[in-house]
């Protein structure tokens, strides 16, 4: 069924492993749901803020109010779009991208995350090729950008291994503690050489006037 008044419900992209899709409020709930052990493989937290820590309900309620304030805060100067990543028609995490000034700049930067039982099956470097699809065929970026802090080595061996190139560190604070985050980039050119022909973008075309 098409959203004319929120055409986010209906975009899709489509690889052969999963789906990422703008998420309805059951299947906010659901992602909610989701977070729960340990999303990083004993590494501790790799977020700024660790809201996976957070006790249940206060965790979910949460993630809800997240995914409502991306909805409410989206504009054409500011823009976040946590999409759900779904397999086998399963809420398995959130591969979100955000821009600002993105006409201007046409530059994204993103971020992720995979429930504790779908890791170790190759999905993280699915789900970030299927952004970047969207990302540079889809929105017509010129750059895609991401970062991680040093001790994250799943999500930097995922950006290395679909293409990105190491773009310089920083120092940023995770929790009250300083970290060192390493930055990475793709180009346009990069996306080019690496892209693949079987991710699918649908209903992609009434989102663009938002954006």
């Amino acid at each position: 069924m098409a959203h004319p008044f929120w055409p986010f419900f209906d975009l899709v992209v489509r690889t052969p492993h999963l789906e990422l899709r703008y998420p309805d409020d059951d299947m906010c709930v659901a992602l909610a749901r989701n977070v729960e052990g340990d999303l990083f493989a004993g590494s501790g937290n790799q977020f700024r803020l660790d809201w996976t820590a957070l006790p249940s309900p206060e965790r979910e309620r949460s993630s809800l109010q997240f995914f409502w304030r991306c909805r409410a805060e989206l504009s054409r100067d500011h823009w976040n779009l946590p999409l759900a990543v779904l397999v086998d028609g399963e809420p398995a995490g959130s591969q979100g991208l955000h821009a600002d000034d993105f006409t201007r700049t046409r530059s994204i930067d993103s971020g992720s995350w995979l429930a504790q039982r779908f890791q170790g099956r190759g999905l993280g470097a699915e789900m970030r090729t299927a952004m970047l699809h969207l990302a540079f065929d889809g929105l017509g970026a010129v750059e895609a950008l991401s970062g991680a802090f040093e001790t994250n080595t799943r999500s930097l061996r995922v950006s290395r291994a679909v293409g990105y190139a190491e773009n310089g560190e920083q120092i940023m604070m995770r929790g009250d503690t300083a970290a060192r985050v390493i930055n990475f980039r793709m180009d346009a050119a990069t996306f080019a050489a690496v892209r693949r022909d079987d991710v699918v973008i649908e209903n992609l075309g009434p989102c663009l006037p938002l954006l």
